[in-house]
């Protein structure tokens, strides 16, 4: 597709933008406005978006990566928190007929619905604008005390992709919520300051390896795709970013009979940072030092060890030693 707007990702357009309407970065809200065509489009490349795609953005901001989505054909959902955003969006991707913009938290929107609605029907001339109120639900229970949001029974076969350039000071509670709501989610790219990006991928036995970096190695494969300096941004940040390529796992890599303690172990081995696992474990329900020495002795790891040289597989045998 051929752009039918200027390109925003350009220092004097995004400029002109943020004049004419006034604007200025919210530092509350992480605001940092990327001005730089290549990364923009580096970004959209590493979603590997087609036209049969359903792409889901967070934070639009002034459609900077949600033009460079919506060129790549697929169907974009834009979830936009800064209501003073929504006339700037008209104006800059309101003539792309494959754009949706939702204004809402997107830890409120009824995600499986909203994507659901850009599967079946492609939007007409105008900018689609809906309220977090009708698309609320996200969270309820079924019967059986599962999570799941409003409809998500109908949207079950509803896969879609994630791209987003996101807030440096909510960017793990976001991807944590996507990951652990069970969506059909297929494949994750997201922006990140560079610091969060090397915790999220490193391996065992490094100093930036920790419960982040279990949690994201067990529901996806993740990897840093490249470096983005501060001054591709305007305003620049004081630190650098990376672009996060995360794919989704089928079925996760370890074999755990109940999440839940998995993640309760792994976030009472890493709760006393430095300290040996037989410290540390004493958090997992106040267990003495005995109980502790017998867990671990059943799970067939040495206590003298520390949480940050445990494997994926010898976090999973504490979880299976757990009772």
């Amino acid at each position: 597709m051929e752009s039918i707007q200027p390109i925003i990702a350009r220092r004097e357009v995004t400029t002109r933008i943020l004049q004419a309407f006034h604007l200025k970065a919210d530092k509350n809200l992480g605001q940092n406005f990327l001005v730089e065509e290549s990364v923009v489009n580096r970004i959209a490349k590493a979603a590997e978006l087609t036209a049969e795609d359903t792409v889901l953005e967070i934070g639009p901001g002034i459609g900077t990566l949600t033009q460079a989505l919506a060129l790549t054909g697929a169907n974009v959902v834009s979830v936009e928190l800064d209501k003073r955003l929504l006339p700037v969006l008209q104006e800059t991707v309101g003539a792309y007929e494959n754009v949706r913009i939702v204004q809402g938290d997107i830890l409120k929107v009824n995600i499986p619905e909203i994507i659901a609605e850009a599967k079946t029907k492609r939007k007409g001339s105008d900018l689609i604008q809906e309220t977090a109120e009708e698309y609320s639900g996200a969270g309820t229970c079924s019967q059986d005390g599962s999570p799941h949001s409003a409809g998500a029974e109908k949207t079950a076969e509803a896969s879609f992709k994630v791209c987003a350039n996101l807030p440096y000071y909510i960017t793990t509670p976001i991807i944590m919520y996507l990951l652990e709501q069970k969506l059909p989610l297929e494949r994750l790219v997201v922006m990140v300051q560079k610091e969060v990006a090397e915790r999220m991928t490193a391996e065992p036995g490094g100093r930036e390896y920790g419960a982040i970096s279990v949690a994201m190695q067990y529901y996806t494969e993740p990897k840093i795709a490249f470096i983005v300096k501060a001054g591709s941004f305007l305003p620049a940040p004081k630190v650098d970013s990376a672009v996060l390529v995360c794919k989704r796992r089928s079925k996760p890599p370890v074999d755990v009979p109940d999440e839940k303690i998995f993640f309760k172990v792994v976030a009472a081995a890493f709760s006393v940072r430095r300290k040996m696992l037989t410290n540390s474990l004493k958090n997992m329900g106040g267990l003495t030092g005995e109980q502790v020495k017998a867990w671990l002795e059943k799970a067939g790891i040495d206590g003298t060890r520390r949480a940050e040289t445990l494997s994926l597989e010898e976090f999973a045998a504490l979880a299976r030693a757990w009772d």
